[in-house]
């Protein structure tokens, strides 16, 4: 699909990317109302097989991003070290010679649904973002219960940016996940206790 040689089932991966932060009290300094929370980013500076160029198919690169979703989902949970998930979301950075269709091509449930299997199975359509620009371009994740949607405890973000990353020619697909929600959250409505085996729409 792209110009440069494939090393990932018919895609370019140029560099993975791992970030992590544990918050241990919020803004006013009371402590955690229990575990802190751990938010863990995994990307992938990916070739952009349509840069520059107008297509009506996404079809390689949907087929791609399974194999895509199945190594995001190993590496997120190698990170986790055995703890679960409560939160996730999705985004893509699409270097300027991309359009933002390229981006979303790439997170499709074809690539959402491994890694919902690697977090224990979950109900909740995947939150996502995408933005075009350059290398260092800040995007700010959204997250989300990965079992009922409007669960409000559990909105949240984590930003992020890519020093070298993406290159005109690059697609950078970005998966963030959650231990839990917001310390201390105040704002009533569904608690996450609750929404184990919801489907996200009640």
């Amino acid at each position: 699909m792209s110009e440069r040689p494939s090393n990932f089932n018919g895609l370019h991966i140029r560099k993975w990317f791992t970030y992590e932060e544990e918050t241990l009290a919020i803004e006013t300094g009371r402590l955690a109302d229990g575990e802190p929370v751990v938010k863990i980013v995994v990307a992938a500076a990916i070739a952009n097989p349509h840069a520059g160029k107008f297509t009506n198919s996404f079809d390689e690169v949907i087929a791609a991003s399974e194999h895509l979703g199945i190594e995001f989902g190993r590496r997120i949970q190698e990170r986790l070290a055995g703890r679960k998930v409560e939160s996730y979301g999705k985004a893509a950075i699409v270097g300027a010679n991309g359009e933002y269709e390229h981006g979303n091509a790439f997170l499709t449930t074809n690539f959402a649904n491994p890694v919902r299997e690697a977090v224990g199975g979950a109900e909740a359509w995947v939150p996502s973002t995408g933005k075009r620009g350059g290398p260092g371009t800040e995007i700010d994740i959204p997250l989300a219960h990965k079992d009922a949607l409007y669960v409000r405890s559990h909105y949240d973000t984590f930003s992020v940016s890519f020093g070298d990353a993406p290159s005109p020619d690059e697609v950078v697909i970005a998966m963030a996940v959650a231990t839990r929600g917001r310390l201390h959250p105040r704002l009533g409505g569904l608690t996450s206790a609750e929404a184990v085996g919801k489907d996200g729409l009640r």
